[in-house]
């Protein structure tokens, strides 16, 4: 009995893949015109890839929803964190400011440039974001303000 060459079973098997999940008529195949239009999708893929640390992807990622949504506050503060990730501290708070511009009363907005400036060695402008994050009930905040005795209780 003769065998079959390994590399004849590989190309069958690519050739198979590609004809299935290549073909835009597939079930598998996605549908790449509509995520490329679609903010969430890039957003979705940033939080995604900043989560596994990622955060250079993770910017990228967040342009792309901006590009497309240029109202899309959660994209400019996730960008910015990601940019703090990355130690690009200025590119990150001008991210973060774009985001409270679009909702000023966002907690978790002021909580994240204070995390911002904290890292970039500003304590005075991240006490004062910590507070203002508080004070518009960001939990993660009001918590850090108690740990170091800044607490209202």
């Amino acid at each position: 009995m003769k065998s079959i060459p390994a590399i004849t079973i590989l190309s069958a098997f690519l050739l198979t893949a590609i004809l299935v999940f290549g073909s835009p008529d597939s079930p598998f195949a996605q549908n790449k015109a509509s995520t490329q239009k679609d903010a969430q999708y890039w957003f979705d893929k940033g939080a995604l890839v900043s989560t596994y640390g990622n955060n250079k992807a993770a910017v990228e990622y967040f342009h792309k929803a901006i590009v497309l949504n240029p109202d899309f506050s959660r994209a400019y503060f996730s960008q910015g964190v990601s940019y703090g990730q990355l130690g690009q501290y200025q590119k990150a708070v001008a991210q973060i400011n774009m985001a409270l511009q679009k909702e000023p009363q966002n907690g978790l907005y002021y909580y994240g440039r204070g995390r911002v400036y904290l890292l970039w060695g500003d304590k005075e402008k991240a006490m004062a974001d910590f507070r203002k994050a508080a004070e518009f009930g960001d939990e993660d905040a009001i918590d850090y303000l108690e740990y170091i005795g800044e607490g209202t209780n």
